[in-house]
């Protein structure tokens, strides 16, 4: 069987992109990256500050955005709007072939608005399937997609979905094809022990010690939608996940924290 070729499927959130500094070294060292590779960005601070400069009050529950109309049309226009172009930009700065796309832009991404039994989240998005195809045509072609966190129904209608979900799926949808490592990037060296503590890096995580861990309530809130997704991605064919700052794309020293069944 022919060996499948490797990707690099990068995820990175809120705290590299409001940070200039941290974007533009960010990015550096993401063009430095060899061979194939995605990249997927978050970006709610960007919206939140712009929904209350027009009046808007954003509406979270347990860490996900209630999305109304007005609200959608923020997240639009914030994530694949500015943030996706000025990364874009930035990329082709570092001499990196990327273009910007939603979930709609080639029909790259479908989701179904999401139907939960006591909470209305609005315009927001379950991800139903991926044009793996189209996908293997951009990489294959040395284009480098970034995507935000907007993908639409197949029926005309935009709906925000959460970017952790987005990375997850598009690494299954590679592994059918390719050898998928999948990188959570933010600004913590990885999963900590301690969230006060930067140097209390859990190194691995099986589901074993996921579970031990959620019990002393070690690893809680946010967290676990981000590793509940990452057991689903190793379950469902991607080869590799690590969590981390994104200093260990380069610095063969840093810690981070790989995750595996």
């Amino acid at each position: 069987m022919e060996n499948k070729k490797p990707v690099t499927l990068i995820k990175i959130g809120g705290n590299i992109i409001d940070n200039t500094t941290e974007l533009s070294q960010f990015l550096s060292d993401f063009s430095k990256i060899e061979g194939y590779k995605v990249l997927v960005h978050g970006g709610g601070k960007s919206a939140t500050k712009m929904a209350e400069s027009i009046g808007l009050v954003p509406q979270m529950i347990d860490g996900r955005r209630i999305t109304d109309a007005a609200m959608l049309d923020v997240v639009v226009m914030i994530y694949a709007g500015q943030i996706n172009k000025n990364i874009v930009a930035q990329l082709q700065a570092n001499s990196t072939n990327a273009m910007g796309f939603s979930g709609a832009d080639g029909n790259l991404i479908q989701s179904d608005k999401r139907n939960h039994p006591t909470i209305n989240y609005g315009f927001v998005g379950d991800v139903k399937k991926v044009n793996t195809q189209l996908l293997e045509t951009l990489l294959s072609n040395s284009i480098v997609p970034v995507f935000c966190a907007i993908t639409h129904d197949g029926k005309g209608q935009l709906l925000n979905t959460n970017a952790d979900t987005i990375a997850s799926e598009l690494a299954i949808a590679l592994s059918e094809v390719f050898d998928v490592t999948l990188n959570y990037c933010f600004e913590k060296p990885g999963v900590l022990y301690d969230a006060e503590d930067d140097s209390s890096v859990i190194e691995n995580i099986n589901q074993e010690l996921y579970s031990k861990l959620k019990t002393e309530k070690a690893i809680h809130s946010g967290m676990i939608p981000k590793l509940d997704n990452c057991f689903n991605s190793l379950s469902k064919g991607v080869q590799k996940i690590k969590i981390g700052h994104h200093r260990m794309l380069q610095d063969k020293t840093a810690l981070y924290t790989t995750i595996t069944l």
